[in-house]
């Protein structure tokens, strides 16, 4: 990724520019990022949109970060704000000293940056935390992602559990429509059982029934007869 035109961090909404091999100009990119800096290689799926003002934008659905091949992307990438403690210049002494093993260095033995000049113990600690950070990052979009989450709501659930994202929806995928603005019971039952949630869930039953409840005050409703409420809990569970 090239350059980051527009970046939300309270949404991840993201417009930016990267390079796609073999094009001669730079493609504008449109979607959630759950993070997202310049010098980042994304594997990306989407499609492709025509803006009335702005032109052809591929707009994103899916991504995965890979690491950068080259001794200018790994540079690029350490040296852009993504890590914590290292700008560009210690970017730059960093992959002088290591070269393409740069980020296997830092993944497997941080401790040896402290071969490259100018890097003591504490700016060894802080880039070892802004790595966790984001390995955190990438793991949970991974597995979000691979459990049918699209990429706007796995930047939501990151944003609203952090690290603990993965351990809440595998405990109660049914706990986002509580947490999350825009997804729903519908939405967080197929999480569910794309997750392999058992359809007897208590999880899946207190779930449906605030839905129901929810539908009812949206059509001016203060209460539901238990039966009724049964009854339509069980039609919605259905569907």
């Amino acid at each position: 990724m090239e350059r980051l035109t527009f970046y939300s961090q309270e949404s991840g909404y993201t417009v930016a520019r990267l390079m796609r091999p073999k094009a001669k100009e730079l493609t504008t990119i449109v979607g959630s990022f759950a993070n997202i800096q310049p010098g980042q290689t994304l594997q990306l799926t989407g499609f492709w949109r025509e803006h009335p003002q702005y032109g052809s934008q591929s707009q994103v659905s899916q991504y995965i970060e890979t690491k950068p091949a080259t001794l200018t992307g790994i540079e690029k990438y350490l040296g852009s704000g993504l890590i914590k403690g290292v700008g560009p210049v210690t970017a730059k002494r960093i992959v002088a000293h290591f070269g393409l093993s740069t980020l296997e260095i830092i993944e497997d033995q941080i401790e040896r940056l402290l071969e490259v000049p100018g890097i003591a113990h504490k700016r060894v600690e802080m880039i070892q935390n802004a790595w966790e950070t984001q390995k955190a990052i990438k793991e949970v979009m991974v597995f979000l992602q691979g459990h049918g989450v699209s990429t706007t709501y796995a930047v939501k659930i990151y944003k609203q559990y952090g690290d603990g994202a993965i351990a809440t929806v595998q405990h109660n995928p049914y706990q986002l429509a509580v947490d999350i603005y825009g997804i729903g019971f519908l939405t967080a039952d197929k999480i569910a059982q794309n997750l392999g949630i058992p359809l007897n869930s208590q999880f899946r039953y207190q779930a449906g029934i605030l839905h129901v409840l929810g539908e009812a005050a949206e059509e001016g409703h203060s209460c539901l007869p238990q039966p009724l409420l049964v009854k339509l809990s069980l039609s919605s569970s259905h569907d």
